[in-house]
């Protein structure tokens, strides 16, 4: 089994953005010397919560602050961009940190409305254009660019002998036939629990169309977790991921990810607690034998032996050793 780490940089309450990134940082350098297999950052824009809004320059810093892990975007929201200039940026990066960079695509906005608005003034960014800019900017990273492309005989600098893996991230069926027909890896964001997505993985490998770059389908799936000492105390950090996942779907991002205190204290109606209730199964909270069960029992599922963990808690330390314990509970092979 795989596992990686998707890291959002939430501004936890007390704290800074600053000091958000410099978890960051320091998670990343942590899941390094674990043995995870590859550390994502997410786009995120407007948000006084989540720190990410701009993924290439953190793996920038990122690559210079770590040594084996691979590093890459969860995702880069393509239609705001040049898929050009995207891929100018992976290839920079991969030629600072050759054989370790991944350009994760998405196509949700990555915020509301005013800030897609703003990141597309000047410009029409088409939804529906989607395929073709995930088309363009492989041709771009792979030097394809055919006879008849509108922009024949562009080069994207700099020349570089390793390539960016690409993958296509989404929480629906709609990504998964893209992925499918393009015959692209897919990243399911399980997390997101949208009704109707369960048998997205499934979908795309049974209608994968195989290519030179990538002959089988690859696939793996984004879950959160919280792994503790004991299943009390992994649900108890849990209730702040409770509360601030309850405030976005009644359409309120928090300015900051709350405590475990504000949470507890907060004056949730019977309605909330169904709706916390009714999310519950997105969640995997307990030891690391009830945590390490349930993400097999997913495998079995999904048919994929790689997982793309995201653990939210307030304490930064407890967050830290979630995942030392499932380094451990899964053998992963620290480095020193």
């Amino acid at each position: 089994m795989k596992l990686s780490i998707l890291d959002q940089s939430q501004v936890c309450e007390g704290q800074t953005a600053s000091q958000a990134l410099m978890n960051t940082t320091k998670l990343a350098q942590e899941a390094d010397r674990l043995g995870y297999h590859r550390y994502w950052v997410s786009e995120h824009h407007s948000s006084r919560s989540l720190a990410h809004s701009s993924p290439e320059v953190l793996l920038a810093h990122l690559g210079a602050n770590t040594k084996r892990i691979r590093l890459g975007s969860g995702g880069i929201m393509l239609p705001h961009y040049s898929a050009y200039k995207v891929a100018e940026n992976f290839k920079l990066l991969e030629a600072l940190n050759p054989g370790r960079i991944d350009v994760g695509l998405g196509r949700a906005p990555g915020g509301m409305p005013l800030s897609t608005r703003a990141l597309q003034e000047g410009r029409y960014g088409d939804i529906d254009r989607y395929p073709e800019q995930v088309g363009d900017l492989i041709n771009y990273l792979y030097d394809s660019l055919p006879a008849g492309h509108r922009f024949a005989g562009l080069h994207a600098s700099p020349s570089i002998r390793t390539k960016p893996e690409l993958w296509l991230l989404g929480s629906s069926m709609g990504t998964a036939q893209i992925a499918a027909r393009l015959g692209v890896p897919y990243a399911y964001a399980q997390f997101f629990g949208v009704p109707g997505s369960e048998d997205a993985i499934p979908y795309y490998k049974d209608r994968y169309q195989p290519n030179a770059l990538h002959p089988e389908p690859r696939a793996l799936a984004a879950v959160m977790v919280i792994c503790a000492d004991t299943e009390e105390e992994a649900a108890r950090l849990a209730t702040s991921t409770e509360l601030f996942f309850l405030s976005l779907e009644q359409g309120r991002m928090l300015d900051f990810f709350p405590s475990v205190e504000t949470a507890l204290s907060y004056p949730y109606t019977e309605y909330d607690r169904e709706r916390i209730r009714a999310g519950s199964h997105r969640r995997i909270a307990g030891t690391p034998e009830q945590v390490k069960q349930r993400l097999e029992n997913l495998s079995d599922q999904f048919g994929i032996d790689e997982f793309m963990v995201v653990t939210i808690t307030h304490d930064f330390e407890a967050r830290l050793k979630s995942y030392r314990l499932l380094a451990e509970a899964f053998g992963l092979r620290a480095s020193e």
